[in-house]
């Protein structure tokens, strides 16, 4: 009975877990022979697990159902056909479902003045899902304006997607580790972008969560 109240009530709990789980998967799968389908198929559970919190937050489910569709449509006939484009396209609307899921998150954060333990899993939640969101449109912004990046281990060659996320958790943190640079203009505002939004969402969404907690441990504790 615990455990299955503890998923009922702290979806967000799952969703961090399983977004921190899977940087140990691109280490240990990265180069593996066979390690590309793992980590698609651990990307696939990811995928559910944005629908199911979205569920459980005040958003609008079957908008949720209809990208998460697509983006498994599209990477199904990416992989039948071996068509390049269409996974940009996946990727690009799984962004999109991304950036639905965190401002669902943040709705579901913002919609009272109680913080509970799920809202603040929400917090970390909801920075990897901008996170993710923004490297998958680094990905997308680098198979349609190649050699929008520089840097990496490999300069003459397109990032990897670890690669770019390591740059969106720099920008997001507004930590400017500057090994990974943007040179084109799509690249470049992509990524004054997720700086607006990462200092946005730590001014406005954490602080004013730490502020709860605060009156919170006062008043009696979080619940």
């Amino acid at each position: 009975m615990r455990w299955a109240s503890f998923t009922r009530h702290h979806p967000s709990a799952f969703l961090l877990a399983a977004q921190l789980l899977s940087l140990a998967l691109y280490v240990a799968f990265e180069n593996v022979p066979g390690g590309q389908f793992l980590l698609g198929a651990f990307g696939m559970l990811i995928l559910l697990l944005v629908v199911w919190v979205i569920i459980h937050s005040p958003a609008i489910n079957w908008i949720a159902w209809i990208i998460a569709g697509l983006v498994v449509l599209l990477l199904l006939l990416a992989w039948l056909f071996v068509h390049p484009d269409l996974l940009t396209w996946a990727t690009l609307l799984e962004a999109a479902l991304y950036f639905y899921g965190a401002g669902s998150l943040i709705t579901y954060m913002m919609e009272d003045d109680r913080v509970t333990i799920d809202e603040l899993f929400a917090v970390g939640a909801t920075f990897t899902l901008i996170a993710w969101g923004f490297a998958y449109l680094y990905i997308v912004c680098q198979a349609w304006s190649p050699g929008s990046f520089s840097g990496g281990t490999h300069p003459k060659e397109p990032l990897t997607f670890i690669e770019l996320l390591f740059l969106s958790f720099a920008n997001l943190s507004a930590t400017g580790l500057s090994d990974i640079v943007p040179i084109a203009s799509p690249s470049r505002v992509l990524v004054m972008l997720e700086q607006f939004a990462g200092v946005g969402y730590l001014a406005v969404v954490v602080s004013r969560l730490i502020g709860l907690t605060i009156v919170r441990h006062q008043d009696g504790g979080v619940s």
